[in-house]
């Protein structure tokens, strides 16, 4: 199901940079990032109750489908075409910061956040990815409830869980300090 996706090893992850002596005001950007990315977790969260109810058949196709779709961070991804992984004019906010705005400026800081900022632009298109299909396997495990829908199902929320969990971590780690110290935030 997932055999054809291009997942990205963590171990291959450029090293985050440390920077030294940042004041309040530098760390602040980097907690700002934190702060939506915590919005995404608990989204995950929303997702994987989702899933049990589908899974229960106590939601419908629709309703999955809908309720999937209304996430903030779904609805954005679908909205501006990122889902697809198609590059688009118009991007989410979140992601059009930072793929056209903070990572140009982030790489623009040397050779080692240029590596970071290309290593997570590339997670983005994983992450979207894994999000068409967990949409796509809400639906089906709606439409048709047994122990193989939401077998994919749930293999599809545990990817995208873990590559995205990962990926909003490692964000944090290796440029929320930057984007302050910086002052590209």
């Amino acid at each position: 199901m997932l055999l054809d996706i291009g997942f990205l090893d963590d171990a291959t992850r450029p090293a985050p940079i440390k920077l030294e002596g940042l004041t309040e005001a530098q760390r602040a950007p980097g907690l700002h990032l934190r702060e939506v990315h915590d919005h995404l977790r608990a989204n995950m969260k929303t997702l994987a109750v989702l899933i049990e109810r589908a899974a229960a058949g106590e939601v419908g196709a629709k309703a999955a489908t809908d309720e999937a779709a209304g996430l903030a961070m779904v609805a954005n991804y679908r909205r501006f075409g990122n889902l697809c992984g198609q590059h688009c004019n118009i991007v989410n906010v979140h992601h059009s910061i930072e793929d056209e705005a903070i990572f140009p400026a982030i790489a623009a800081q040397g050779a080692g956040f240029k590596a970071i900022a290309d290593r997570l632009r590339a997670e983005h298109v994983v992450v979207h990815e894994l999000l068409i299909r967990l949409i796509d396997a809400l639906g089906e495990l709606a439409l048709e409830p047994g122990p193989s829908r939401f077998a994919d199902t749930l293999e599809i929320y545990r990817a995208l869980e873990r590559v995205l969990l990962s990926h909003l971590g490692y964000e944090e780690e290796a440029i929320g300090d930057a984007l302050g110290y910086f002052e590209l935030f």
